[in-house]
């Protein structure tokens, strides 16, 4: 049995990075593709523009909240100093690893913690995954989110801190909306205890779960009146409106992808198909799995919560997929996946995924990148790789219950 600690997993994370980061230093510099990611240029120049005084929205395509821009100023200052933000990121996928790591020393099964092996082994598919190292060193932003998340159940669940994580889940729902379907599942979670109201339909609600949904409030309303009395409606149309009716058809996995294509080349109006995504979408990952597994399992509740978000969202990209790696390796330490008599089920659970995605992404090269009309192609390769999702799905809903 493969045998790891602690220190060893993380030594070979912190290496990892280092040698992916100055690879794409390479890459940039001498290979006409070039590894940095379109949206650190982006970040970069946003927060040129408020080293300079000006709002980050100036620059075209900055769809974020201005705290993405503030904390990436040293980019600003040019030199080596450009490269801070993909610093920074990295180093929240080390803190992410972190208290991925904490949380599984927390976990009991049957009375007795998981073993140090065994949370090494659960910990390295975050620490140790080629995915997240590489999303991170080109210059994706998605690890700062990840670590104010994990950071939230941090100190929920091992520090019993209602306030605090309140607070920062918070402020993640503010960095990027999505989160806000986590608080249907902490709801129920706290939901043990006194009841304020005795009537059948809200009398999961209590001082305790009240509480937590009230700081979670204000500390978003704090943090979106503050950012809108700095930039005015810009701030929330960039930040919260054009994120509701966005029409990216590029590098999107989604089933809706080659919809929105067409639509996007339309003149007239037409039904808005991308309104009408979110209906599925909410009901299953904000309502009916809460009702069904946050009680049960906290962090396996949010696993497929985001693991449904996203495969009924209208847009999908690998960045994504860090939104429900994240707890994975939760998830799987209580999995029977792991198990001898039903790994090769978690096998082929694998498989299915890895080749319906490169399906895709070999449709989608054939499209962009080659100029070959693979239109049918690849919208059978995303219902695929829809199909297949929504299986994997089903059998994470059947192994939990």
């Amino acid at each position: 049995m493969l045998t790891l600690n602690t220190k060893t997993v993380f030594a070979l994370a912190v290496l990892l990075r280092v040698v992916f980061f100055f690879y794409g230093l390479y890459q940039d510099e001498y290979l006409p593709v070039k590894y940095t990611d379109i949206d650190y240029l982006v970040f970069s120049d946003a927060s040129k523009y408020v080293y300079y005084g000006l709002s980050p929205y100036k620059r075209e395509t900055y769809r974020y909240t201005p705290l993405l821009s503030w904390m990436l100023i040293p980019n600003a200052w040019g030199g080596v100093w450009y490269h801070f933000g993909k610093v920074l990121f990295m180093v929240c996928d080390l803190i992410t690893g972190w208290i991925i790591t904490r949380l599984l020393q927390n976990i009991h099964i049957k009375g007795a913690p998981l073993s140090s092996n065994r949370v090494s082994i659960l910990s390295s598919l975050w620490l140790l995954n080629p995915m997240v190292i590489t999303i991170s060193t080109r210059g994706s932003s998605e690890s700062v989110l990840t670590v104010m998340i994990m950071a939230s159940l941090y100190f929920l669940i091992v520090k019993k801190s209602i306030t605090t994580s309140a607070l920062l889940l918070g402020l993640s729902i503010h960095f990027k909306i999505y989160p806000i379907i986590y608080l249907s599942s902490i709801m129920y979670y706290l939901a043990n205890g006194a009841h304020i109201i005795n009537l059948p339909v809200i009398r999961w609600i209590n001082v305790t779960n009240l509480k937590y949904l009230i700081v979670t409030c204000l500390s978003v309303s704090a943090l979106n009146w503050l950012m809108y009395k700095i930039y005015d409606f810009e701030f929330m149309y960039h930040s919260y409106l054009y994120h509701l009716t966005r029409l990216d058809h590029r590098h999107n996995f989604s089933i809706y992808n080659i919809a929105l294509y067409y639509k996007s080349a339309l003149t007239e109006n037409t039904q808005n198909i991308e309104n009408f995504a979110f209906i599925p979408q909410i009901m299953l990952s904000a309502v009916l799995i809460p009702l069904v597994f946050a009680d049960r399992d906290l962090i396996s509740s949010l696993f497929l919560q985001t693991f449904a978000f996203v495969t009924f969202n209208k847009v999908m990209t690998s960045q994504y997929f860090l939104w429900f790696l994240i707890f994975l390796p939760h998830y799987l330490s209580r999995s029977r996946y792991l198990t001898r008599q039903y790994m090769w089920r978690g096998v082929v659970m694998v498989l299915a995924w890895v080749i319906s995605q490169a399906a895709w992404l070999g449709c989608a090269y054939n499209l962009e990148f080659l100029g070959i009309n693979a239109f049918s192609e690849l919208l059978y390769a995303s219902i695929g790789f829809f199909l297949v999702n929504c299986w994997l799905l089903a059998q994470f809903f059947q192994d939990l219950s």
